[in-house]
Parts: structure tokens; C-alpha cells; sequence
């Protein structure tokens, strides 16, 4: 069995998309997922599966979901190895007096196109800086990522490609209940 996350992305913000944990949980459960848990009500899913494409896992769960809560969400995966790489690659923790609640991971659904990158490397995007390594994005939002240009729908347009950010902090958090 391989140890996934499902990181979900616009549920249960400010009242859009609302989805009970329980009510989630349940629905993986259905889908023959095992060791289901979340966390917190953003869209954390923890679960285990003999299923390696991440592609499949991710249909399958989106397809559900539109049809039990009547939406679309984009669904994202990541597995215990790739979330180790994560924490270990994240180029911004190599910086002296790096403010770790300014750090982000946005998390893609595939490699972006070389071409796509280029178009937004090099701009000036104030004190924010991000630095895409494989299907993440490394983020640092010196104002807060409230308030950032460099947003899930950003990076959505410009690259192609579904997105979903979480602040370093919850990354950690994801490491620890996967390695449960």
C-alpha cells in the first residue's frame, strides 16, 4: 500500500464548496481507500492505496466528488517519498534568517512546459519570489500570501496546469500524520 495525501483545493473557504470532514472521509472510504484521515477542513486527505497513477487517483476522486457534493474540485496527489523531496529540496530554507510563516508550497498537477516558466521567470513581483522545481512551486510571500500575486489562480493561467498552495507549516504537519 502506498500513503497518499489528497490535497484539495477551494473547499470550505469563506463558505464556497462546503464539504463536511466526515462526509469525505466516507466517500474515500467508498472508494475502497484505506486508513482514511484528514486534517483540518481545508482539504487534507490522508489515505492508503495499491493504486500507483496518481492520475487515475486524482479522476477518480474529482469524479466523486462532483458527483456526491454536485462541484468540481481540482485534486491534487502526493505520496510520502514526494513530500519527503519536498521538505528536503525546498531552496528557501538554505537562506540565513529565512521567516519560515512566509514560506508556501504550491503543489502542481504536472510538470510545467519550459516555455510556460520562462514567460514568468525573471519579472518583478515586489518581495515575492518563487523557484519551480518539478510539480511544486517554492514560494516566498514576503507580505503574506494573502496579498501575493503569486496566487493559485496566477499560476494556474500562466502555466496550465491545476494548483493548489499550502503554507510550510501545514507541509510539515502532512509529513508527520503520513508517517503515522
Amino acid at each position: 500500500m502506498i500513503k497518499y495525501v489528497a490535497i484539495l483545493r477551494g473547499i470550505n473557504v469563506a463558505g464556497s464548496k462546503p464539504i463536511k470532514m466526515d462526509d469525505l472521509k466516507k466517500m474515500f472510504e467508498d472508494l475502497k481507500y484505506k486508513n482514511v484521515r484528514t486534517y483540518i477542513q481545508s482539504g487534507n486527505i490522508f489515505f492508503e492505496s495499491d493504486i500507483t497513477d496518481q492520475g487515475k487517483l486524482e479522476n477518480q476522486i474529482s469524479e466523486r466528488i462532483l458527483k456526491i457534493f454536485k462541484f468540481e474540485v481540482p485534486v491534487i496527489n502526493r505520496n510520502i517519498k514526494e513530500l519527503y523531496r519536498i521538505l528536503n529540496i525546498n531552496p528557501f530554507l538554505k537562506e540565513r534568517n529565512i521567516d519560515i510563516s512566509k514560506l508556501h508550497v504550491t503543489f502542481l498537477s504536472g510538470i510545467p512546459q519550459p516555455e510556460k516558466i520562462n514567460n514568468i521567470q525573471g519579472k518583478n513581483y515586489e518581495a515575492d519570489r518563487f523557484i519551480i522545481i518539478d510539480k511544486e512551486i517554492y514560494l516566498y510571500c514576503a507580505g503574506g500570501y494573502g496579498i501575493t500575486k503569486l496566487n493559485n489562480n496566477f499560476f494556474e493561467n500562466k502555466l496550465s496546469l491545476k494548483a493548489t498552495t499550502r503554507n510550510w507549516k501545514t507541509v510539515l504537519k502532512l509529513i508527520e500524520i503520513l508517517e503515522k
